[in-house]
């Protein structure tokens, strides 16, 4: 019989929440941003002058199933 030998199994160091929360808050927030001008950046409810960001995020709007006219 020949003998294998095994390397030791090295688990990933978790990592702890409290170094995690910020993070995911600042994805979250960046989410909804970008949801919002997607998804409502028009008309009325536009907070910038123009269609510019609607020009922008117009195939986006199309791919991800907003209508917008």
């Amino acid at each position: 019989m020949s003998e294998i030998a095994l390397r030791p199994v090295v688990l990933p160091a978790p990592i702890p929440v409290r170094e995690l929360l910020p993070w995911a808050v600042f994805g979250g927030l960046m989410l909804l941003m970008a949801i919002y001008f997607i998804g409502a950046e028009e008309g009325a409810t536009s907070l910038m002058r123009g269609t510019y960001v609607h020009e922008f995020v117009h195939d986006g709007r199309h791919l991800l199933g907003f209508p917008c006219h």
